[in-house]
């Protein structure tokens, strides 16, 4: 018989069909998109041109009148401080506002003995504004004959003639202190620098005080009502005062003294021998 033909399995056509070539990267595509990407010549030159009148602006508008200061307004002050503020930034008056040297303006600000600090605004086109902020007087200084001014942050603003200013307290220096007083300086804590710090910090209090003296380390408020108020040490000063302002309250007449040295254990007496005494005995 003659032999069965063996049938072939069916070849799957998944099997022999063959998968797609993976499309070759074109090599000039990557420099055509950076082609498109980059700016052309003409947009560079049009970008080169602006700056070019932007630097031309700021020098034109840096060198001319165009923007020359003609006006300084300063406000923060008295009348009398707000000139001397006018006078200092004088040599700016006809610069450019676009290149104005503010340190150096500030400079000439902070270095008059009237102003802490200053800011500034240019206010364009023409005008400077100014906001200081005043040095407060504190005390009169007083050695001999000659007065001084004094802030509350013991600076010396100004001389004065001995009367000026009664409703200020006055602190007293001796005369070799006195040789090297200069205005515009701050008094070191030992020549008149703590009194003047601790009226500052006394507040509405110093309304009350006729004169004050810092000895061996000891700050004492003379009081105008005639009464002595002892402090001790030139430290804790608004709370000594608020201490006291309750005390003298309550004192009674006669009273000579008030000590507040130790705000929480405030001694009252008649005599300044019974100071001392009671300023021994309360231990500090």
């Amino acid at each position: 018989m003659p032999a069965k033909a063996r049938s072939r399995p069916p070849v799957s056509r998944a099997a022999t069909t063959a998968l797609p070539a993976r499309p070759r990267r074109v090599p000039g595509r990557r420099r055509l998109l950076v082609r498109k990407l980059a700016p052309s010549r003409r947009s560079l030159a049009v970008g080169a041109g602006i700056l070019v009148l932007a630097a031309g602006a700021y020098v034109v508008a840096r060198e001319t009148s165009l923007f020359a200061v003609d006006r300084i307004d300063v406000s923060g002050g008295s009348p009398r401080v707000d000139a001397q503020v006018r006078q200092a930034l004088a040599p700016f008056l006809g610069k450019s506002l676009i290149g104005f040297d503010g340190a150096a303006a500030l400079r000439r600000i902070e270095a008059l003995p009237t102003v802490v600090g200053a800011t500034y605004d240019r206010s364009f086109p023409n005008t400077l504004s100014v906001t200081i902020e005043p040095e407060r007087p504190a005390a009169v200084l007083r050695s001999g004959a000659s007065a001084w001014l004094v802030s509350l942050r013991g600076r010396i603003i100004a001389p004065l003639s001995s009367r000026a200013d009664p409703q200020l307290p006055r602190t007293w220096l001796g005369a070799g202190a006195a040789k090297g007083v200069q205005i515009g300086e701050i008094l070191p804590l030992a020549t008149g620098g703590a009194v003047t710090r601790a009226l500052g910090l006394a507040g509405g209090f110093r309304r009350h005080v006729s004169t004050a003296s810092y000895a061996a380390g000891e700050l004492v408020f003379h009081l105008r009502s005639g009464l002595e108020l002892l402090l001790g040490a030139p430290t804790g000063v608004p709370l000594k005062v608020a201490v006291a302002a309750r005390v003298l309250r309550l004192v009674p007449p006669g009273t000579r003294f008030v000590d507040v040295s130790v705000p929480g254990r405030p001694v009252s007496g008649t005599t300044i021998s019974t100071t001392l005494s009671t300023q021994g005995s309360s231990g500090g």
